[in-house]
């Protein structure tokens, strides 16, 4: 991933309700969830889902595919990695470290 995609991911997801619509589908995993679902989890009005479900998209963090009528949102795990690796990748100046190992501080 460069720079560009991932300050395009992380805007994307500098806003709450498209947060909660990521964690969402991210939670669903890759059988994804139809709109009406997303905005019964969520409580949000369809059209609210559709502007912020666009925006996800345009980011590459969400697909969409239709099956038969319906439409099946998914998280795009892939790309998701792929951001946290970016944000990730000279964490310690390239020193082992277990960041698992003590949340909030990292080992080096």
């Amino acid at each position: 991933m460069d720079e560009k995609a991932a300050v395009a991911s992380l805007a994307a997801l500098a806003q709450g309700m498209r947060l909660r619509v990521f964690r969402a589908l991210v939670g669903a995993g890759p059988q994804g969830m139809t709109p009406g679902a997303l905005s019964a989890t969520l409580g949000v009005p369809g059209s609210t889902l559709s502007f912020h479900l666009k925006e996800l998209m345009h980011a590459g963090l969400v697909s969409q595919e239709r099956d038969g009528r319906s439409l099946i949102y998914r998280p795009s795990i892939a790309r998701m990695n792929a951001l946290l690796a970016y944000l990730t990748a000279h964490c310690c100046h390239g020193a082992s470290c277990d960041i698992a190992a003590a949340p909030g501080r990292a080992t080096c």
